[in-house]
C-alpha cells in the first residue's frame, strides 16, 4: 500500500453529497478518491427509464453497481446481465460495456469505482442542479464527453448497439 494516506472515518448522511446532472441522470457524489485515500469513489444515481450509456471501456478502474430499485440490463463483453433491486454487478476494466434502464420506471443505484478518481470525470462533465425535478433541456454535450474521456483513460466506442447488432 506504500504511498496511500491512511483512511479516516467518513460518514455521509442521506442528505449529504454533491448533486449534479450527468447525461440527464441525477448523480450525488457520496465519496471521492480524496475521501478514501484513493481506494474508491461512490456515486448514488437515479437514471430515467430508457436511459442507455454509450458503449465504452474503462482502462483505469473497475465499476461495481448495486441496484436499489428498478431494472437494468448490463452488457459486458459478450454477456448480458439482467439486474433487479438487490443485484450486484461488477464490470472489469478493459472490457467494453454499456447498460440500459428497462421498463417504465427509473433505476436507483450505487456505483463504486475502484480505484477512485473517475468521479472527477462525472463532475467535470456534469451540470449543477437548479431544479431537482427537471434535468437540463437539450441533448448532452457529446463533443465535451469525447474530449474529456481520454484524460480519464475512458474510451468511448459509440452508441449502444441496436437490437439487431447484439
Amino acid at each position: 500500500m506504500g504511498d496511500a494516506a491512511p483512511l479516516t472515518p467518513l460518514i455521509v448522511t442521506a442528505e449529504e453529497g454533491t448533486s449534479f446532472w450527468f447525461l440527464g441522470n441525477h448523480f450525488t457524489l457520496k465519496a471521492t478518491s480524496q475521501d478514501t485515500g484513493g481506494v474508491f469513489g461512490l456515486i448514488e444515481a437515479v437514471q430515467p427509464a430508457g436511459f442507455t450509456t454509450p458503449r465504452h471501456v474503462h482502462h483505469a478502474e473497475e465499476e461495481v453497481f448495486y441496484l436499489l430499485s428498478g431494472d437494468i440490463t448490463f452488457f459486458c463483453g459478450d454477456r448480458s446481465l439482467s439486474a433487479h433491486a438487490g443485484s450486484l454487478v461488477v464490470l472489469p476494466r478493459d472490457i467494453p460495456h454499456w447498460f440500459r434502464v428497462e421498463g417504465q420506471t427509473s433505476a436507483h443505484l450505487l456505483q463504486w469505482n475502484f480505484p477512485g478518481g473517475l468521479e472527477r470525470f462525472f463532475l467535470e462533465l456534469g451540470e449543477p442542479i437548479v431544479d431537482p425535478t427537471s434535468p437540463p433541456a437539450g441533448p448532452p454535450d457529446i463533443a465535451k464527453l469525447l474530449a474529456l474521456a481520454p484524460r480519464y483513460q475512458l474510451e468511448i466506442l459509440g452508441p449502444p448497439p441496436t437490437e439487431g447488432d447484439r
